[in-house]
Parts: C-alpha cells; structure tokens; sequence
C-alpha cells in the first residue's frame, strides 16, 4: 500500500538563466516511505514550464505557475488528480498578471491561491502578488486582487527591480509574508475576507541579500528567510496581530570558503520545527539548522551533499522521516533518511529519475 503521493513540475521549455529543458511538465509519483520504492502514476506535457506547484492536503488538485521567458504574464493552471484512476485532468488556468511567476500558495482555509510574480523587464499588468479564488470544481477564480511593488537594492545586476519571490501565509492564517528579492524586503499583508490586500509593513534585510524562499515554525512566532543573493538564513520574530517581523538571528548558509559563485533556493522546516534545511545551488549541498525553540535562534548541523547539482527545491513527507532534494542540473530527485533526533540527513541511494526537476510536493 503506498504511503505518500509525488507531485513534481519539471522544465520543458528552455529559459536563457536555466541550464537546459529536459523535463515533462507535471508528473505524479507513488512512493512508499518502507521501502523507498517510486512509482509513476501519471504525467502531462500539456502545461508549459510548471516550476513551482501547491497540492491540497487530500492530492486531488494542483495548482501550477508556467513560467515563460520572453511572456509579459505568465499563467496560473488548475489540474485535477483522480485518485482511483490515476488521470491528471486540466481544469482552467488565469493570467497570472505579472512576468517570470515564481511561486504560489494555497491559503489554509482552502479559499484562495496567493501567486508571487518575479517580474524581469518592463510592460505587462506587472504585479508582484496575485490573489485568486477557488472555484467549487477546484478551478480558478479570474483574479480577484494583486498588489505591485516599487524599488531597487544595491546588486545593480539583480536588484534592479522588484522581483517578488514567494507569498507564505502565516501560520495564524489571514496574514501573507512577501519576499521580495529586488528591494530586500519582506512585505506583509493581511489577507481580507474579499481577497483583497492590505499592506501592513516591510521589513527590511541586510542590503543585497535578496530573499527568496521563507519557512514557518509551527508555533506561529517564528520566521525562516533563504537569502539567495548574500548566501544566510535568517530568523525573525512575528507579531501575527502588526504583521511586524522583528530580527533574531543570521548564520551563513554555506562555507565561508564556498560562499561566492553559491545561490540559495529552498528552505523547509521539520514538522516539529526543531530543524531547518536549505538548498545551495553552487556549493550543491543542503544546509542543516538547530532552532532553538525559546529564542529562534539558529545552529548549524551540517552541510550535505545533495546528491546531485543545483538543488533547486525541497520537501519534507508529511512525518518527516524523509526529505526530497529536486536537483535540477543532474536531473535526478535525491531521497534522504532524515534523523529526527539529530536533524541529520542520509542519502539512501534511492532517487525518482526525472528531467529538469523544479518543484518537489509530496502529500500522504
């Protein structure tokens, strides 16, 4: 009896700052955390470049970004998985109102997708975050809200512009935590009943350390930030009631030694929000962190080979007892033990073979 569902997006049409397109699209995977054994259950070329993807807890929908070099706005599409047949079926998809769209999350109430739009250029809506409903059948809603930003950091060949790489709702539900590469910046909205976006603060970063992906403990006081550009995590402290984000700590994320030519992607947290894990594409290794659960302050485990190049994105299962490395460039989904105790990770030698990886979900 299989244990776990794999959604992964993969590359399938070539960008100039990605290295190759070797992927399918969206595919679906079995996997049995006993015995570690993968199994595609299903796959469509149909959607272009799916390179982040949510699932609803119960892996009947998918809802995934296409992101498009040379496209003004990229999409947003809905895809239904029938767990008895195995069929991946198109539902809709809906402008994603803005360029090279990077990212989206479903709310926790199952109401809404929030989407973060990188942006590269100039023309288009241009919105840094899009805000959608859920329609009964699990399509999508036109837009119902978005919001734009304005700004520049000190990395004149990345911070020339706003590029919003994330939206996290907190744990809290009702608040949305933006982070912004362009203007080191986390931007926090609260989420209104409509949609609709109020902006609450920004919280400024160390300038030209350009977050990218954000973690949440599952106490609701804490927040994780990969920083892709300066190569750190950080944690902060959240007032859900402000939306205020107060500075606790900064550990870098790869050796000092190894610190130029290496751009940090994902982060995650386990689910007894006793460790965090990040990506290093360029010294190809995950980052292990102790949370110290009073303060949020952090502490370094390890650093681990990823088992492949340019670890792009990571997933934890749902107990925690294994973590999915999606490496891009060697196109190839690692599959580590993970000690609960320890944080520690294995490499167990058992992989899913994939072209291009991307994104990496993984429900029960």
């Amino acid at each position: 009896m299989t244990n776990h569902l794999i959604f992964v997006g993969t590359l399938n049409r070539e960008a100039p700052y990605f290295q190759g397109a070797r992927g399918v699209g969206l595919s679906v995977y079995a996997f049995d955390d006993v015995t570690l054994a993968s199994t595609k259950l299903a796959e469509t070329s149909d959607i272009d470049n799916p390179t982040f993807l949510s699932v609803t807890p119960d892996g009947t929908h998918i809802y995934a970004n296409s992101e498009v070099f040379g496209w003004r706005e990229g999409t947003v599409s809905a895809y239904r998985f029938d767990r008895e047949t195995n069929a991946l079926t198109y539902i809709n998809k809906q402008p994603a109102l803005g360029s090279i769209t990077a990212h989206n999350t479903l709310t926790r109430d199952g109401t809404k997708l929030l989407v973060a739009n990188y942006g590269m250029g100039e023309g288009g809506p241009d919105q840094a975050v899009a805000v959608y409903g859920i329609r009964a059948d699990g399509g999508l809603t036109p837009p119902i809200a978005s919001v734009e930003h304005e700004g520049t950091g000190p990395n004149a060949e990345r911070q020339e512009r706003s590029h919003a790489h994330s939206v996290t709702e907190a744990v809290a539900g009702n608040l949305a935590i933006v982070a912004d590469l362009g203007i080191d910046c986390l931007v926090t909205y609260r989420i209104e009943a409509d949609g609709s976006l109020t902006p609450l603060l920004e919280t400024g970063l160390k300038p030209g350390a350009g977050p990218r992906h954000v973690a949440l403990h599952p106490n609701g006081k804490y927040v994780f930030v990969m920083n892709e550009l300066d190569s750190t995590v950080v944690s902060l402290a959240l007032d859900a009631e402000t939306g205020g984000l107060a500075f606790i700590d900064a550990q870098p994320a790869v050796p000092a030694e190894a610190r130029e030519g290496n751009h940090c992607a994902d982060i995650q947290i386990s689910p007894d929000g006793k460790f965090l894990y990040g990506s290093n594409r360029g010294h190809d290794s995950i980052a292990i962190f102790a949370v110290e659960q009073d303060t949020g302050k952090l502490s370094l485990v390890d650093y681990t080979p990823c088992g492949g190049a340019t670890p792009r994105n990571l997933a934890l299962t749902p107990s925690g007892s294994h973590l999915f490395s999606a490496n891009q460039n060697a196109d190839r989904i690692s599959i580590f033990a993970r000690d609960p105790a320890s944080g520690r990770l294995t490499d167990t030698g058992s992989a899913i073979e994939i072209g291009t990886p991307m994104c990496v979900r993984i429900t029960r």
